[in-house]
């Protein structure tokens, strides 16, 4: 006798299969396919890379005829516009499938309903909100930049368990152990930009980029640095992919030449204070379409962009050590009544080899 599967187990299947574009996809979503005939999986599939088949157009190739009257289970809904690829609305009807069923409808204004719609008129069961919340946490900076034009914004930091980044003189390498250091990898991938301010790369030189293996997609590399300190020939421009420093307009012009034929891309944005105007920088990364954002930085910009009201997640790696109080902070702002705190809410601690990981979502 065979088994009757529910939807949530099939579309739990094309959330695992979805999670596999999680590094290459951007700036597209991840999104991932099951096609299932009398109970039987037929054909799966996922959205690899932008510019390529999306997750349906895989399920479909492997599934052939036997989708003719098949359920599909998408992740996410099927687009009904040209871009760099057809229309997965139509790739389904044009299969013969006879329902569809979406974990969530798609945000993108140029999708929004119309897929959906579009397959109903053609006489389609749909259905929609099948391990929604699953979907959404799967795509939270794609989603995130449809509805409010900005990236999902992570602060990674590490500290002591006194809160300490680094002894007074600098001292720091390392806080935390290889395995961290290797969780950390992982994060960068699936980001779109990794952020930085002039600060670190004037302190540790670093490359922070992906050194993983498998690694198919450098993420960009930014620096915030209004005053183009940042020297020309920083390690940080040695590894494949872009560099953008982001600079104050009345920057020197032969500066910014000097940045350009050395590879860097440069871009002026307003000023804060003393720093980039942050609010102003979200806006401009999400006209980029970056999805989400990996800040590493010091004290000085980890602060800036906390007390901006930007941030969606900190992760915080602490290392089971003690530093004393000759130290340097996590954060660089202060308050002035405990009113003003920010607030936290923990959605994952774990050991990662002998550290803690917070996994810290902002309270909005």
């Amino acid at each position: 006798m065979t088994a009757e599967y529910s939807d949530e187990f099939w579309m739990a299947r094309a959330l695992q299969l979805a999670r596999l574009g999680e590094t290459t996809t951007t700036p597209n979503p991840n999104v991932g396919c099951v096609i299932v005939n009398n109970n039987q999986l037929v054909g799966e599939g996922y959205h690899k890379k932008a510019g390529t088949p999306h997750a349906e157009v895989h399920a479909l190739a492997e599934a052939g005829n036997a989708a003719k009257g098949a359920t599909a289970y998408v992740t996410l809904e099927p687009c009904s516009h040209f871009g760099k690829t057809p229309p997965c609305a139509d790739a389904l009807i044009a299969a013969g499938v006879a329902r569809v069923v979406c974990a969530m409808a798609d945000p993108n204004p140029l999708v929004a309903g119309k897929g959906l719609a579009k397959l109903r008129a053609a006489g389609i069961t749909t259905s929609a909100g099948i391990l929604e919340a699953d979907a959404e946490a799967l795509n939270r900076g794609f989603l995130q930049r449809m509805r409010t034009g900005r990236p999902f914004i992570t602060v990674k930091m590490a500290s002591s368990l006194d809160g300490a980044t680094a002894l007074a003189n600098g001292e720091s390498q390392w806080i935390t152990g290889p395995e961290a250091r290797a969780d950390v990898q992982q994060w960068r991938a699936r980001s779109c930009a990794i952020v930085t301010g002039v600060g670190t790369v004037l302190a540790d030189n670093p490359k922070l980029n992906v050194r993983l293996p498998d690694c198919s997609r450098q993420p960009v590399r930014i620096i915030l640095d209004p005053s183009g300190r940042t020297p020309v020939d920083a390690d940080i421009t040695q590894s494949v992919g872009d560099t953008i420093l982001i600079h104050d307009p009345a920057l020197a012009a032969e500066r910014i030449q000097a940045y350009q034929q050395h590879g860097f891309l440069t871009q002026a944005l307003p000023l804060k204070g003393n720093g980039i105007d942050l609010h102003a920088f979200a806006d401009w990364a999400g006209t980029q379409s970056f999805n989400h954002l990996w800040v590493e930085a010091g004290a000085t910009l980890a602060g800036a962009f906390a007390a901006s009201g930007l941030v969606n997640r900190f992760i915080l790696y602490q290392a089971a050590k003690f530093l004393g109080a000759n130290t340097r902070p996590l954060l660089g702002f202060n308050l002035s009544a405990l009113n003003e705190a920010i607030e936290l809410k923990a959605q994952d601690v774990r050991f990662i080899g002998q550290d803690i990981r917070w996994i810290l979502a902002v309270n909005a």
